[in-house]
């Protein structure tokens, strides 16, 4: 039954990624686009079955809904702005790559973006490997034992799926050849790292052992950086 509900909202995702995108640049015949689709398909497919078989209980926190009942307040709010802000961001994408077309990205940066947005998905895929409780919204997860994890990607950064995502937001602009798009990646990343300290916040106090945790890995996104 987890595996249909994955394939089902995998399957909603990409449709409705599709309509913000192709609606927008006014086309079908958008090769940039379909390669974007594709990508994320088969990623989302093969993250999505790995978990159904490795790890089904984050497998369905994951398909939760972003607003939940027990997500804090400012959480919420924040999920709802992010949402907004990220489907307006593909649907400029859409129009700027697919119709407007002003300026060309060279296929090598094209390229270069389908390799960032791989790149993300690996970090993901070592995030899940080692973080069980890696729920799409903030909440200290005490009914399945919450505990801070230290190892795999975590031994390096904090929010490694947020430093994977800052790949995210540099490559799918590139993949779908919209210099606009790129242009507003810095804002999102800011969105990234608000959220990162709001986030710390709440496991600092809720969360047993992750003051000591943050001593010792100190940098949040990018080692040597933040």
């Amino acid at each position: 039954m987890l595996m249909v509900r994955m394939l089902f909202q995998t399957a909603a995702l990409l449709v409705v990624l599709a309509l913000v995108l192709f609606w927008p640049a006014g086309t079908l015949a958008w090769p940039a686009g379909w390669a974007f689709i594709s990508e994320m398909g088969v990623f989302s497919l093969a993250l999505g079955s790995w978990l159904a078989i490795k790890d089904p209980a984050l497998l369905a926190e994951r398909l939760g809904p972003p607003i939940a009942k027990d997500q804090k307040g400012w959480d919420r709010l924040f999920m709802l702005a992010a949402l907004v802000c990220v489907f307006g961001w593909f649907a400029i994408m859409g129009w700027d790559g697919g119709r407007a077309h002003r300026g060309a990205v060279p296929a090598s940066l094209q390229v270069a973006g389908a390799v960032f947005i791989a790149l993300c998905m690996g970090v993901c895929w070592l995030t899940f490997r080692s973080n069980s409780f890696a729920a799409p919204v903030v909440k200290v997860q005490a009914g399945r034992g919450h505990r801070v994890v230290t190892d795999g990607p975590y031994a390096i950064v904090r929010h490694p799926m947020y430093a994977g995502a800052v790949a995210y937001f540099l490559g799918v602009p590139l993949l779908l050849g919209s210099w606009i798009g790129l242009a507003m990646t810095p804002a999102l990343v800011l969105g990234l790292a608000i959220r990162a300290v709001a986030e710390e916040a709440e496991l600092r106090a809720s969360l047993e052992g992750y003051a000591d945790y943050a001593v010792k890995v100190r940098f949040r996104l990018v080692p040597g950086l933040w």
